[in-house]
């Protein structure tokens, strides 16, 4: 039996179309939830077509999601109570199909390592793990994603690697590590692309947005800095839109900068579900984020993107229609001056890793 143990809409995201291929195959999954995420996780999962989540390992009553570091030792621990209360109940799951069992983790959130600790030491099972190997060379940037990719890979027994970079990355690393070609986000945006984007009042030529991490949103100055810079070329050049989640909103009021939004030329939205959000981006002249699973897409779509971000652990696009800011505001102001010349050709038909991902399970006898 396989279960994805995951926590938030990124990883069900990217592991949507991996359950679905391995689901083809005959062998329903098992989805493990640690709540990382709470906010549009049952509008994620109908988009997805995928089943609400067998296990939550934080009681659903108690769920709430994580926005502040301060929350995670809290949250680590009834996710620890719960897998450990339940521990009977989910190796038995794990052996009822008579196959091999595994857990899946994904990515480099705080339930990455968990997961696999959890999977491996707790459950007795082996451990994969999807979008495995990335590296950015430093253990405080980004903070905590780079030390949960460590963690995970000590503990992970299939890696599969989005390219050979980041093979080359696991090294010496135990287990199989298996080439994926690509990240398994570029099959769900197949899925999600051709669709009509909901937002109502959006120019026809526009810019778009979403910076969120906490490792600039904590720093007030370079946060305000990168909002002003996007209103001023609002306001000069293009308009721009800004899709903003809780945390960010309260960050701005905090900073007083409400006043640098309007309705015309620096546009502030609510975030957007997935499936509605990538027919919206593929429509944008240009993307600024801090977001490493925008820029695979974008370098996908071979739309031009910056990334503002001290580093970033994916190549993906850079050189091309990619640029890593590294927090500093000439290169944003390079960026948003020359993004016309940056768009390149889309691969978006040319990888298919969850197949690669699912054709190896059923090579090793999982599914």
């Amino acid at each position: 039996m396989i279960a994805f143990l995951v926590g938030t809409t990124a990883e069900l995201i990217k592991i949507a179309p991996v359950y679905h291929a391995i689901a083809a195959r005959g062998t329903t999954p098992k989805i493990w939830f640690t709540a990382q995420h709470v906010d549009e996780v049952a509008d994620t999962l109908a988009d997805l077509r995928l089943p609400e989540p067998d296990v939550w390992l934080v009681p659903r009553e108690q769920a709430q999601g994580l926005r502040t570091p301060a929350q995670v030792p809290g949250w680590a621990a009834t996710v620890a109570r719960t897998a450990w209360s339940m521990r009977t109940r989910l190796r038995a799951t794990l052996a009822e199909d008579g196959k091999p069992p595994l857990v899946m983790v994904h990515g480099d959130t705080f339930t990455t390592p968990y997961g696999a600790l959890i999977g491996k030491r707790m459950l007795g099972a082996r451990v994969a793990h999807v979008e495995a190997g990335a590296r950015s060379g430093s253990l405080l940037s980004p903070l905590p994603e780079e030390l949960n990719r460590k963690i995970a890979a000590r503990l992970t027994d299939i890696h599969f690697a989005p390219t050979e970079r980041e093979v080359g990355n696991l090294g010496s690393a135990r287990g199989i590590v298996v080439n994926t070609e690509a990240n398994t986000a570029i099959d769900a945006m197949r899925l999600a692309i051709d669709a009509e984007p909901p937002v109502t009042g959006v120019p026809e030529k526009f810019g778009l947005a979403t910076l969120h991490r906490f490792e600039l949103i904590s720093r007030g100055d370079k946060y305000r800095e990168v909002l002003e810079m996007l209103r001023e070329h609002g306001t000069s050049r293009m308009p721009v839109l800004y899709l903003a989640g809780g945390p960010e909103r309260e960050r701005i009021a905090r900073l007083g900068l409400e006043g640098l939004f309007d309705d015309e030329r620096f546009i502030i939205q609510p975030k957007l579900r997935y499936l509605q959000f990538l027919p919206l981006m593929a429509r944008a002249q240009f993307v600024v984020t801090d977001s490493g699973g925008l820029q695979e897409e974008c370098a996908y779509l071979g739309l031009p993107c910056a990334i503002h971000r001290q580093r970033t652990e994916r190549l993906q696009g850079i050189g091309s229609n990619i640029v890593l800011t590294e927090l500093r505001a000439d290169v944003l102001s390079d960026f948003l001056n020359t993004y016309e010349t940056r768009r390149v050709e889309s691969t978006l038909d040319r990888y298919h890793p969850s197949r690669i991902i699912v054709d190896t399970l059923a090579q090793l006898g999982y599914c």
